[in-house]
């Protein structure tokens, strides 16, 4: 049986399940278990390079010890041992983490980890499917690479875990302009199941030449994600990808961490990402902000940390000190226009950074899960802007929108990418200084960009205005406008509790007295 056949196959057997209820919790079910099996393939690959190994869990707790026997425990037998004893255990270990960091990482993976399923034979026919596939065989998990990454965009249809979920086409382009090399420490913030990650995994491993290298490979990459099914995935994902120990992908909030308390190992290198926008990060997350700079809008917060954690601080005189940081974020429309608070974060992020190139993207790349129009900001920190150079990237000829089954892929970026100069021996500096207006690409001065009081929103001018008809379009429209406008009264509520506040107190000793 194909791979592909065995996933739809357990896919079915879990939607006879009376435990399961959607989506969400069929890839919240089917994610532990992948990541005992292929914890487990790796774990006998380990086993026989080093000597003296030392497991990184309990034995029994190894998938060849309780699951790789198709006639193994299974019924009520299975359901205890999974519900009261594996999951459990896990949750809780200890020992011998000190011993081998991998027992860290099953730790984190199954910190919220929950099993859905009620009926112990189905959970064994599961099992038993997933026995199907050999993760020890090099070329059946370069198969399941594929395949994961269709189970990866199956969140786009579960409730809101679209958000998890960024188009292929645009982690493979983004990392092929921001170009990591072996060495660097790359960063993903919001890093979801690790598309942008796992990526940059590929490309480090085409520089690999030694046992050096391979040491730098594995500890190049860093991310964090908030919610347990994404993070559980994405640590799931690093293993298949060859991350032996990816000890460096927490389960966390980024934003939880105040800015002045940021040292020298949050420091990185390069950051790609697709943080989330149109929500609200929880009460209090601001204050970890400086005062001017505090908004409840994720997706401003999280740009204020890449800023701050790129390597590359201007010194006093306006040179760059050490590394110059890069990064390529992909952002909402609304961060382009927004005001007020937007408007401060877009100075700092113009003053502290050369954001040297904006990449347009087409309004459906994000498709079915919003239709709101995004754009990918590429930037250097430690030196300020001077021109940024717009590109925006149009719709195949014929194509009237992406969708689900007509995503964008990474040949529609073509043209942008020889525009950019990559596969050129050339740096990408002198790649910039060779670039040339077309109808998709035009240069912006920065004295334009603060005469229009950092409204970054600027149309293509090489095409006339056209009036927008598509309701879908309109609608996305409005919602960014509504949103907009909730964040301005959210802002001015806040302005008005902290001019009264004072008047308030003095009110009350007055009472008082």
């Amino acid at each position: 049986m194909s791979i592909s056949s065995a996933i739809k196959s357990i896919q079915d057997i879990m939607r006879k399940d009376a435990g399961v209820d959607g989506d969400a919790q069929r890839l919240g079910q089917l994610s532990w278990l992948l990541f005992l099996k292929i914890f487990d393939a790796q774990e006998e690959e380990l086993e026989d390079e080093q000597d003296n190994y030392t497991a990184p869990i309990p034995e029994a707790y190894l998938w060849r010890n309780w699951a790789a026997d198709s006639q193994g425990i299974t019924g009520d037998e299975l359901l205890e041992f999974v519900n009261n004893q594996l999951i459990q255990d896990l949750k809780n270990l200890t020992a011998p983490i000190n011993k081998n960091p991998r027992g860290y990482v099953a730790k984190e993976a199954f910190s919220d980890a929950f099993n859905y399923m009620k009926n112990g034979t189905l959970l064994r026919q599961v099992i038993n499917k997933l026995n199907e596939i050999d993760f020890t065989n090099s070329q059946e998990r370069h198969l399941f690479g594929d395949l994961y990454e269709q189970i990866l965009k199956d969140l786009q249809s579960a409730g809101n875990a679209g958000e998890f979920y960024t188009p292929r086409a645009v982690t493979r382009f983004i990392v092929q302009m921001i170009n990591p090399q072996l060495g660097e420490t790359v960063l993903d913030p919001a890093c979801g199941t690790g598309g942008f990650l796992a990526c940059t995994v590929d490309t480090l491993k085409a520089q690999v030449t030694d046992s050096e290298g391979q040491q730098q490979l594995q500890e190049s990459v860093r991310g964090v994600e908030k919610k347990q099914l994404p993070h559980l995935l994405c640590t799931t994902n690093m293993l298949l990808h060859g991350i032996e120990v990816p000890k460096n992908i927490r389960h966390d909030n980024t934003l939880n961490k105040a800015l002045s308390s940021l040292d020298d190992d949050d420091m990185v290198d390069v950051v790609v990402s697709n943080p989330p926008f149109g929500g609200t990060e929880e009460d209090g997350i601001e204050k970890n902000f400086p005062a001017e700079y505090q908004t409840r809008e994720t997706a401003d917060l999280f740009l204020q940390y890449i800023i701050e954690v790129l390597n590359g601080d201007l010194h006093t005189n306006g040179a760059s000190q050490g590394k110059r940081g890069r990064a390529a974020v992909v952002l909402p429309d609304g961060t382009l226009f927004g005001e007020g608070v937007k408007t401060k974060i877009k100075k700092l992020l113009l003053d502290e950074c050369n954001l040297h190139t904006l990449v347009r993207l087409p309004n459906s790349v994000f498709a079915p899960y919003t239709s709101i129009k995004t754009n990918i900001l590429f930037f250097e920190k430690g030196e300020p802007t001077q021109d940024i150079w717009y590109y925006e990237v149009p719709l195949p000829e014929g194509v009237k929108a992406f969708n689900k089954t007509k995503p964008m892929k990474l040949e529609d970026f073509a043209a942008c990418a020889e525009w950019w100069g990559e596969g050129s021996s050339l740096t990408d500096k002198i790649k910039r200084q060779n670039r040339q207006k077309n109808e998709h690409a035009w240069k912006v001065s920065i004295d334009e960009i603060i005469e229009r009081n950092y409204n970054l929103d600027i149309k293509n001018p090489h095409e006339e205005e056209q009036i927008v008809h598509d309701p879908e379009e309109l609608l996305a429209q409005y919602q960014q406008q509504q949103q907009d406008i909730g964040e301005l009264r959210n802002q001015i509520k806040d302005i008005l509790a902290e001019a009264l506040a004072p008047s308030n107190s003095s009110n009350k000793t007055r009472g008082n007295a």
